[in-house]
Parts: structure tokens; sequence; C-alpha cells
């Protein structure tokens, strides 16, 4: 079975990692694959361009073993959906592998918006990732009720179809805020991996025009 978890990552932090780690370890996935988004469909373009985005999402996953990295969207043109992620996904890896797509509350509650969102329970399965200690999530739409799964073991049974909804420990982090303390010229470190904030740091990523400039000199 394999997770998939989609995102900007601008920069990629713990806000992300650790919530997948919990996921993957609840569900025994096989693997964890970070699609970092080319063009977002429903948010404005990306700061760091796509070259960043992807070698900093590399420095994160490579700390643990059941994560991977997949660049297709970066090397897709036009704008990232989820629906032809997933569709390429399956050409690749049959019919039969279970693939579950990693969702938020927010995100799953605008899902009805995105594009072909119906075609997607034909290609994966859902994992909604909710705060833990308040009350379990419950799809109210007839459509998402009747394809409530009770436990990880449903989506092994199946390819997809299901929606499971998961408590993981939800750090308030948000890669707005690192981009803000990077421009300020305050520190981020503890909010995202040392190696990413490294590279941040090594390419003068989130300053000003100014800073940004200083720091490519002092590069090359």
């Amino acid at each position: 079975m394999i997770g998939i978890l989609g995102g900007t990552f601008d920069p990629i932090h713990f806000g992300h990692l650790r919530p997948a780690l919990e996921i993957q370890e609840c569900l025994d996935l096989d693997e964890l694959r970070f699609i970092p988004c080319g063009l977002p469909p429903h948010r404005r373009r990306p700061q760091a361009d796509m070259s960043h985005r992807l070698a900093m999402v590399e420095q994160a996953v490579a700390l643990h073993s059941g994560f991977s990295v997949d660049r297709r969207e970066l090397e897709r043109d036009g704008p990232s959906y989820s629906v032809d992620t997933l569709e390429s996904l399956r050409r690749e890896l049959g019919p039969h592998v279970p693939l579950c797509l990693l969702l938020g509350m927010d995100a799953f509650a605008g899902l009805s918006s995105w594009h072909r969102w119906q075609d997607l329970f034909g290609l994966a399965h859902i994992v909604v990732a909710h705060r833990p200690g308040s009350d379990a999530p419950r799809a109210r739409e007839a459509w998402a009720a009747s394809r409530q799964a009770a436990s990880p073991a449903d989506l092994r049974a199946a390819p997809a179809g299901r929606i499971l909804f998961m408590p993981v420990t939800q750090l308030d982090i948000s890669a707005t805020a690192i981009r803000d303390l990077v421009a300020r010229g305050r520190s981020p470190r503890f909010l995202l991996p040392e190696p990413v904030l490294t590279y941040i740091q090594r390419y003068g990523l989130y300053l000003s025009t100014l800073s940004q400039r200083d720091a490519c000199r002092q590069n090359n």
C-alpha cells in the first residue's frame, strides 16, 4: 500500500513530516511518496521555484527510509491536478495496488471543488488527517458517508474508493510563517529539518530581493 502526499512544500516543514510519519506507521504503508506541486490550481504560485522546492523535499525525506520523492507534477505542463497524478500512478503501478491520498480536514472539506473530484475514488483511497482529542469526524455528505472506512484494514481490502479519518499530531506550523520569519531576518530553526534550513540559507530563499542578491554573491 502506497501513500501520496502532495503540496507546494514552500518550504517543507515538520507540520508536513510528523503527520506523514504517523500515518505511514498506522497504515503500515510500504512507501509514502511526497509529490511537490508544479502549478497549484487552487492557490497562488509558490515563492520558491520548483527546483528549490524539489531539493528541499529531497533533503527532508532523506531523513526517513520510508519516505520518497516523486517528481511527476514538476515534469508535467499545466495545472497540477491530483486526478491526473493518480491516473499516472495507476498506469505505472497497475489496478490492484492500494493507493492512499493524504489530505487535511480543510482540503477534504473543499474536495467537491477539485477538478474531476468524483474520479478520485476510482483511483485511490482518501485518508483525512484530523487533530486528536476532538470528536472523530464523520462524513456528512451521502457520497462520503457511504465510503467511510471503519479501520485501516479496510484500505488494504481494495485498491481505492474508501475514506478513512485518522487522528494525527497537528503542529501549528505554516510555510507562510516560515517565509515571513526568514524575510524578517529571524530564524525558523526547530520548525523544519536542519538540512532544509541550511539549504534555505545557502541559496538565500525567502529573503527580500536585495538580500537575496547578496546571498547569491556570497555563494558564487
